[in-house]
């Protein structure tokens, strides 16, 4: 398998066990996940991240709404660890394209993690404003499209293929529902897919035959129809 998983994380323990396995090769996360993982301050947080993860990249997101704001968020995160990719969205929550604002942080050489992208057009408008040597991540969320009825995979597709220009751009299958996206994202070339801590220990039992499957697929009914005691 030649893509790299990230690990979607925010739990500090959880962090501090998936940093060890080799399979995970580096970490993304939100504020949505921080909140969930009950962090106060966003700054003391992030930090606890970045002193467990040295040596691995990891994303960490602005949350401001307003090009300004968003930027001074972003060039104070970027100051945190060498490693840290600052996590930027594609539009603020009014819809307006932040395109400016990646221009400007990506011509300060700040490494970039652009999330929340849907579509390939999205994408185009991304590359017509990035250099060619500064790291630049494109978060396509597969799986929240395919939540919406949408098939993800021919944006993913047209984003690989027009990113194939950029030797520092990667593309990023991003909201993961099943193992399988694993197997996809492979196939179709994503550089990177980023995945939560429970799909990620499916991932590692990859290989298991149909017929085994099949066998503990039967044990788990007749183990829960003699527990339930059914009679017919």
């Amino acid at each position: 398998m030649k893509t790299k998983i990230f690990c979607d994380i925010a739990e500090i323990n959880l962090i501090k066990n998936f940093n060890k396995k080799k399979i995970v090769k580096g970490f993304t996360t939100n504020p949505s996940l921080m909140r969930k993982a009950g962090a106060r301050d966003y700054k003391s947080y992030s930090k606890k991240i970045l002193k467990i993860c040295k040596n691995k990249p990891v994303s960490l997101e602005v949350f401001a709404d307003d090009y300004s704001k968003m930027k001074q968020q972003a060039l104070q995160i970027n100051k945190w660890a060498k490693n840290v990719f600052v996590k930027i969205p594609v539009v603020n929550s009014k819809g307006k394209f932040m395109g400016k604002l990646i221009k400007d942080l990506n011509s300060q050489n700040i490494k970039l993690n652009i999330t929340a992208i849907y579509s390939s057009n999205q994408t185009k408008k991304i590359l017509k404003l990035i250099n060619k040597k500064t790291k630049v991540i494109l978060s396509i969320f597969a799986g929240r499209a395919g939540d919406a009825g949408k098939d993800p995979i021919p944006e993913i597709k047209e984003s690989i293929k027009l990113s194939k220009r950029f030797k520092n751009v990667e593309v990023l299958w991003a909201s993961v529902r099943e193992p399988y996206n694993y197997t996809q994202a492979n196939q179709l070339g994503c550089h990177i897919i980023t995945i939560p801590p429970s799909i990620i220990s499916k991932i590692e039992n990859f290989g298991e035959s149909l017929n085994s499957l099949t066998v503990e697929t039967v044990k788990k009914f007749l183990i829960d129809s003699k527990k339930s005691k059914f009679q017919i």
